[in-house]
């Protein structure tokens, strides 16, 4: 695009000039200033676009800067060699410096002539850099255009924000920044559309809702509930992806709520929300222990530690889990055979919801296999539970059922001080456990001498 027209297209925007601003570069990863300045030293426009900019002008540090392009993705590649072109139905680029991962966009325009394939459409779009499915969900998106154009093509008002360095200004060509002012979350275009081109978006709505104690404008949140089955045309890995970003971003509580209230939640953990609803005994424990969960998760992330996915859907299958626990109770299984098919179906359902990956079902089968080991541990087994890499989380489930209200206080209590103890003091606390085994067995023994 020539100087002449790159002004004209940029004179639509409301100019927020530096003194009308908080950005700073000292707040922008060097790095991704780098990229600004690589992709302006061979002749392109460069932008800070999306979440970063939103972050940065509400006093917040992003977790990630995106960079949006007049280039092409294989003219960004020429300029990083250390870069590589990822995705077929929105190309982006990855821009690496070090363990910094910068994702830059070229400009998206309008879908003038759109070509509309059927439900199986995934099989005839190769080739195509525009498809749509005859329901409207965007099934290509690699139609490029100018900035106000991609701006349009943006999600919502508060994500449309460009800062340039060029005079460090910001454009606004869709009111984001008196939404920002306003604190709403507000949809670009007719909600209806822009929901039906990519279901997600409704979730999104609801996650950066939360995430930034904004509102949701009223015309955006309208058609939620009537729109919500459109995520059943979205992959269960995509849906991953989505539900970990609600829950393991630090407003794990707010979203899980929000889910509640409106439908699409039903797309995502409709068998936790099942299970919550039916009664049964152990229900209003195992929502107390998922509450607790959720809360646990953003109090971690909010000083700076890790959470796992693994923990996360431990917590928030366990009513699933519990209410299965007692309806095959009717059934005639072991109590090998009734946790094992317990863990099994619960663990199946949510998978036709969630693609979740085989490591974290690894991970929530262990923690829950180890709460009976941690409840009954024996003299002879206690080393070993304590060895077990998953002991750690499954002690730490183990903590949240006694706090939701289930009677552990003795158990969590012995492991708590068993786990602050010296090596002498451990042996010690094992031979004490052998006493009482011992005891219990030989009362059992009597029992039984009786009984014959």
């Amino acid at each position: 695009m020539s100087e002449q027209q790159n002004k004209k297209t940029v004179s639509k925007a409301v100019v927020i000039s530096r003194d009308q601003h908080n950005v700073s570069r000292r707040n922008i990863s060097d790095a991704a200033l780098r990229v600004l300045r690589g992709l302006n030293a061979a002749g392109y426009d460069s932008y800070l676009v999306g979440g970063g900019v939103r972050d940065l002008l509400l006093g917040q540090q992003p977790k990630d800067f995106d960079i949006a392009t007049d280039a092409t993705p294989e003219q960004i590649k020429k300029v990083f060699r250390n870069s590589r072109i990822i995705g077929r139905r929105f190309k982006i680029v990855h821009v690496r410096f070090g363990r910094e991962i910068f994702e830059v966009t070229t400009f998206r325009g309008p879908h003038n002539n759109l070509n509309v394939v059927g439900d199986k459409g995934q099989q005839n779009i190769k080739g195509l850099e525009s498809a749509q499915s005859n329901k409207g969900l965007i099934l290509r998106d690699n139609v490029y255009g100018k900035i106000d154009e991609d701006a349009e093509r943006r999600d919502f008002t508060v994500n449309s924000l460009y800062y340039t360095l060029e005079n460090f200004v910001i454009l606004d060509f869709t009111g984001g920044i008196q939404d920002i002012q306003e604190k709403t979350i507000r949809i670009i275009g007719d909600p209806t559309e822009r929901y039906t081109e990519d279901p997600v978006r409704m979730l999104r709505a609801l996650r950066f809702s939360a995430k930034l104690n904004f509102k949701i404008e009223r015309r955006t949140l309208e058609p939620i509930n009537r729109l919500a089955y459109l995520l059943a045309s979205i992959s269960t890995a995509r849906l991953f992806d989505e539900s970990i970003k609600l829950l393991a971003t630090g407003h794990a509580r707010k979203s899980f709520e929000s889910l509640k209230q409106y439908k699409i939640g039903q797309y995502l953990f409709e068998p936790t929300l099942s299970a919550m609803e039916t009664d049964f005994t152990k229900n209003e424990q195992s929502s107390r222990l998922l509450d607790l969960a959720l809360h646990n998760t953003d109090l971690r992330l909010e000083e700076g530690k890790s959470v796992t996915p693994g923990f996360l859907f431990a917590a928030l299958l366990w009513p699933v889990f519990q209410m299965y626990m007692e309806i095959n109770k009717k059934l005639k299984l072991t109590k090998k055979q009734l946790f094992q098919s317990s863990i099994d179906i619960a663990i199946e359902r949510q998978l036709s919801y969630t693609a979740v990956p085989k490591r974290f079902t690894i991970a929530i089968k262990e923690i829950w296999r180890l709460q009976s080991q941690l409840e009954r541990a024996s003299p002879r087994n206690i080393c070993m539970i304590f060895s077990n890499k998953r002991f750690r989380a499954a002690y730490d489930f183990l903590l949240l059922r006694e706090q939701s209200g289930e009677k552990l206080k003795s158990i969590t209590t012995w492991w708590t001080q068993f786990q602050i103890s010296d090596e002498l003091t451990q042996a010690q606390m094992i031979d004490n456990k052998k006493s009482s085994y011992d005891k219990k067995k030989t009362v059992k023994k009597i029992k039984k001498l009786q009984v014959q």
